[in-house]
């Protein structure tokens, strides 16, 4: 994935927030998938989700005691699922009231459990045995709940859009030949009956061509044209929502609600995934979000609102498949945001947060050895777009140089840990940070990324007055500015002219620091002052 710019991301960000910023942000429910090994407490998710998102729904792959246990009395609805070979026992009453005294009653109504999803994408399995036992495994947990004097709890199960034989265009949607009188026929009279949804999956992103990009984003594109309504559709999702309207409508079940369980697109991809980045995702996840807020609906389902969950709450990095897959997240396991779409809850147009004097406290934040460009880039452009002041490493900045991405990495990886609590979390970083508890300050030298490096045309101009042999650096020639990028309780700093190593005549004791004001207290007889660096701080 290209990077983006800083300048252009915090662009987008900016724009973004200030979208969703403008209207009510909505409730938005989100799937919490767990398939990795760097995830937080689901307590700790638990306590996030309510404090600082407007998230109030999430689905779970399975009925997770854990999960459940962590989302009591938070007032966030939650939906479980039975797991894909547990449908055939379950179709049985029996069967299905035991799953209900395991896996709901200990937990209900604490937690407040809202749906139960039997499986997932069922259909596009193709075994026979799973998909003859779905509608009665439905009916049966439906039942058992009932007999539990529960009431509030709808069962539904959730498919992907290759329910579908036909899709295009919208107005012709129906379902696949065979299946349409079987099985959807009597799964949409019972939703009728229950008033519980119909559960789809609709992703745009694997329904994309490159010409169609702007028209799977919500961005603007001509459309595209349904003759038979005389409708012209601007974005695939309302195409999508509509073809499996048509298709329950075909049936005679246009009434029936319908549920978005996973809908979403992926920041990260492999090289050859030149649609999946950062700036994709903002747009079709940040876009959707703002049109399920409007109520429109869709064309063919106007006003209509939908229950959506984004998919998914984090990456996940035990995902198997394309790297894409393994991020889909909103949120890096330290609950850092990938991206921002709204639904974080903070204020529109804050002021920027402040620069922190760095380092404070007894801990540093920095880069791994092996963290790749790619993903401190990654650190770099969340960091500055959460309001963090992010001019010293810009071009003219007090650290922009040496000019490289885990330089300026080191700087905001830090300012954001200094300043978002000093948690072990907060230094995460999707596993690209370390705390430190030496002061990088102490020993800067080549191959870190805190030293400072910059020609200075002072020096060079200074030398052309004077022989070489006896060419004198004067400590007035260093920009003050120089030293913002490691300030801090240092006392002295060494500066090396042309070389890595300290040597009687290729370094000087420049600067002190003395009651909060610096003073220069010694300078040597330098051969070749070409350049220098901040190479050590005391």
């Amino acid at each position: 994935m290209a990077a983006l710019t800083l300048k252009s991301f915090r662009f987008i960000v900016f724009c973004v927030s200030a979208l969703f910023f403008s209207v009510t942000a909505g409730a938005i429910g989100v799937n919490y998938g767990t398939l990795a090994d760097n995830l937080p407490p689901s307590s700790q998710v638990a306590n996030f989700l309510k404090t600082r998102t407007t998230i109030d729904q999430i689905k779970i792959f399975d009925a997770n005691p854990d999960i459940l246990r962590a989302f009591a009395g938070t007032g966030i609805g939650v939906t479980v699922t039975v797991g894909n070979g547990d449908i055939p026992a379950v179709a049985k009453l029996p069967a299905a009231r035991d799953w209900v005294a395991t896996h709901i009653l200990p937990f209900y109504p604490s937690t407040k459990i809202n749906y139960i999803a039997v499986g997932n994408e069922i259909m596009a399995t193709a075994d026979k045995n799973l998909i003859s036992h779905l509608v009665p495994a439905m009916k049966a947990l439906n039942n058992a709940l009932l007999l539990a004097k529960i009431t509030d709890i709808k069962v539904s199960t959730p498919h992907s859009l290759g329910i579908l034989s036909l899709s295009e265009p919208p107005s012709l949607g129906r379902f696949r030949r065979g299946y349409d009188k079987v099985i959807f026929a009597p799964m949409l009279e019972y939703h009728r009956q229950t008033k519980s949804p119909f559960m789809v999956n609709p992703y745009p992103y694997f329904g994309f061509s490159p010409k169609m990009l702007n028209y799977c984003i919500f961005k603007p594109n001509s459309g595209v044209h349904d003759k038979y309504t005389g409708i012209t559709y601007t974005n695939m999702f309302d195409a999508m929502m509509d073809a499996v309207y048509s298709a329950m409508k075909l049936l005679g079940y246009g009434d029936v609600e319908i549920m978005v369980a996973e809908t979403g697109w992926p920041s990260l991809g492999d090289p050859d995934q030149v649609a999946v980045n950062l700036e994709n995702a903002i747009s079709y996840n940040g876009n959707l979000l703002k049109h399920l807020n409007s109520g429109k609906g869709t064309p063919l389902m106007p006003n209509r609102r939908f229950k959506t969950y984004l998919f998914s709450l984090f990456n996940e990095n035990l995902k198997p498949g394309s790297t894409a897959e393994r991020n889909f997240g909103l949120f890096r396991p330290d609950f850092t945001p990938v991206y921002d779409i709204g639904i974080l809850k903070q204020p529109a147009g804050g002021s920027p947060t402040p620069t922190p004097t760095l380092p404070s406290g007894k801990r540093w934040c920095v880069p791994k050895p092996d963290a790749t460009d790619g993903a401190l880039q990654s650190n770099i452009n969340y960091v500055c777009s959460t309001g963090i002041d992010c001019k010293p490493i810009q071009p003219g900045g007090a650290c922009y140089n040496p000019n490289t991405i885990r330089s300026h990495a080191s700087y905001v990886m830090n300012a954001y840990y200094q300043t978002s609590g000093r948690h072990d979390f907060n230094c995460d970083f999707a596993n690209t940070g370390v705390l430190v508890t030496s002061d990088p300050r102490r020993m800067v030298h080549a191959n870190t990324s805190l030293k400072f490096e910059v020609e200075s045309k002072q020096t060079r101009r200074g030398l052309t007055r004077r022989h070489p042999s006896d060419s004198r650096f004067r400590p007035s020639m260093v920009p003050k500015a120089a030293l913002s990028c490691v300030s801090g309780s240092y006392s002295r700093a060494y500066l090396s002219f042309g070389t890595d190593k300290i040597t009687e005549d290729g370094w000087m004791t420049i600067l002190k620091k003395n009651g909060g004001k610096t003073k220069y207290v010694a300078s040597s007889f330098l051969k070749r002052p070409l350049s220098w660096r901040i190479i050590k701080v005391e």
